[in-house]
């Protein structure tokens, strides 16, 4: 077993270790744990997080999939009854084994992860009350864009339909070991009870996003030519010769209600 000071980050599960104290604790402080609050943290690492949570809850739920940090926690909090450390892969996570509502996501993403990670969690969006994390800043940008900005995209769009978002602020690479070569920055999501727009579908909505920015540099015309026909488009009041990057949030909520339409009249 290997001393939590003495591991070494491992490159394929993409760690970079908080170790400055200052920003360790504004990260709780945010999180803002309740005694009663169901918390499960995703990549605890050597446990900068871990441990200051643990302070202010009665049950901490960790995920982590490298076995020597794993063995480094039980060593070092193993005996704390408050805390249960689960030996896993986060993008295999079965969230309803620990409850049907209002559980609380925090963590240090891996970056190589990241995306697909925020994607299958949002399968679970009925039980959770918020999630609060620290990803590469260029990801937290994607995630609060606005419409006609570059960074607006797939992941934009099917994180922003569903959930409120929020970036908090920006963590530079010394606060980390090893150092990343980029910016981080803190993001809080909050799935919506009801989200603004009626969806008819929820697959069609993600068929609809995922064509649309296939090639950022298609109009939708051409990139939605086997889903929706321009005459349709322009039904909706949207121009066919709009690129995926202007569209509102509602445009892509429309698209996908008549694209589940025309599935269900053409069976």
């Amino acid at each position: 077993m290997i001393a939590p000071d003495k591991h070494r980050a491992r490159k394929r599960f993409g760690q970079n270790f908080l170790h400055d104290p200052s920003i360790i604790q504004r990260i709780v402080d945010i999180i803002n744990p309740q005694k009663q609050d169901h918390l499960i943290e995703i990549g605890p690492g050597k446990g900068a997080l871990t441990t200051l949570m643990l302070e202010r809850v009665t049950k901490l739920d960790v995920i982590e999939i490298d076995r020597d940090l794993v063995a480094s926690l039980k060593t070092m909090l193993g005996n704390d009854d408050r805390l249960v450390i689960h030996e896993a892969d986060a993008l295999k996570l079965e969230l309803s084994q620990f409850g049907q509502k209002d559980l609380r996501i925090v963590g240090n993403l891996p970056y190589n992860i990241s995306t697909p990670l925020l994607f299958h969690l949002l399968t679970y969006k009925k039980c959770i009350k918020d999630m609060t994390f620290m990803l590469q800043k260029e990801v937290v940008n994607r995630i609060c864009a606005k419409p006609g900005n570059k960074q607006y995209g797939r992941l934009t769009v099917m994180l922003q339909y569903y959930c409120e978002v929020e970036s908090l602020f920006t963590i530079k690479p010394g606060a980390f070991n090893p150092s990343p070569k980029v910016d981080s920055a803190i993001v809080r999501l909050r799935p919506l009870k009801k989200p603004q727009h009626e969806l008819l579908d929820h697959e069609c909505l993600k068929i609809i996003v995922r064509e649309a920015f296939s090639q950022r540099r298609k109009t939708i015309r051409n990139g939605l030519k086997n889903y929706i026909s321009e005459t349709d488009m322009k039904d909706l009041d949207i121009a066919p010769e709009t690129r995926a990057e202007n569209l509102e949030i509602a445009d892509f909520v429309k698209l996908a209600n008549r694209y589940h339409y025309l599935k269900i009249n053409s069976l």
